[in-house]
């Protein structure tokens, strides 16, 4: 990133703050203020998103097949515990 802001420090335009004094020399976070309109001068590489629409959906004719059920398996409990005898 530090040498993106130094590469692009020529092209900055200074649109200070109003709390801050203007500056000939910029330093990497004044550079990063007016990152935003550059990257819109720049703009992106990628061509837009095209709309899409509905999807076909399942083809006609095709036969679907109920999926396959299996028993459920479930953790017994023991309903009482044993006692355990007492050891002398």
């Amino acid at each position: 990133m530090t040498w993106e802001l130094w590469l692009a420090c020529d092209i900055v335009n200074d649109n200070p703050l109003p709390w801050q004094k203007q500056m000939t020399q910029f330093t990497p976070g004044r550079v990063a203020q007016a990152m935003p309109g550059i990257m819109v001068r720049v703009s992106t590489p990628s061509i837009p998103p095209k709309p899409r629409g509905k999807s076909p959906g399942w083809k006609t004719g095709l036969s679907r097949q109920r999926r396959t059920s299996y028993p459920i398996v479930k953790k017994r409990t023991s309903s009482s515990p044993q006692a355990k005898p007492k050891s002398a």
